[in-house]
């Protein structure tokens, strides 16, 4: 997948909201931090952060999303989309 987004981190560092191809969704559980490992194994070494969480559209859908940190872009990439 690995489309660009746009993640809101709250004070924890933890993500809130994300935009994804111009839908906002509101993280709705706890965020688990990804494993450097389980990153490396299908992604580069320059990708090392990661986020695995819940999120909510306006309208009720739900997804579980996997996202990481790409240092070569300088942002967030959208890993995988489960819905």
């Amino acid at each position: 997948m690995n489309e660009t987004i746009t993640l809101q981190l709250g004070e924890s560092g933890a993500p809130t909201q994300m935009q994804w191809a111009g839908v906002e969704y509101r993280v709705t559980d706890t965020p688990t931090p990804l494993e450097d490992e389980l990153l490396l194994v299908t992604h580069p070494p320059a990708c090392r952060f990661g986020w695995r969480f819940q999120g909510q559209r306006r309208g009720g859908e739900n997804f579980i999303f996997d996202v990481r940190y790409d240092r070569t872009l300088d942002g967030w990439i959208l890993v995988h989309a489960y819905g």
